[in-house]
């Protein structure tokens, strides 16, 4: 059975990891060329502050699945540093989703 829904620790940091990778490329593809091409810099402190919050929220979620689901440390950086390359996320999100199924007792029962 798998797990769809964005439940639990790793659920939660799927949604978060998927929203702040929207966010990123909102920022780069919209708001910074808003800024430099049509001169409306609000586009990026408004997008950019979203970002930042998104990140922040990334990053609790981090620590929330190390805390609770005692995932291994090399992993957990692993998804920190992909939410810096802008499309990887997307991609990360399957492997995540198996994580997700195996972290919930009965999954595959």
């Amino acid at each position: 059975m798998r797990s769809t829904a964005f439940h639990g620790p790793v659920g939660f940091l799927r949604a978060a990891a998927l929203a702040e990778a929207v966010s990123y490329l909102v920022l780069l593809g919209v708001a910074m060329p808003l800024k430099y091409l049509a001169n409306l810099p609000m586009a990026v402190r408004v997008v950019g502050s979203l970002h930042g919050l998104l990140f922040v929220i990334l990053c609790v979620a981090l620590l929330w699945v190390w805390i609770r689901v005692r995932w291994p440390l090399l992993r957990l950086i692993g998804v920190f540093i992909a939410s810096f390359i802008p499309i990887l996320p997307f991609f990360m999100d399957a492997r995540l989703r198996r994580h997700q199924d195996e972290s919930i007792p009965n999954a595959h029962a």
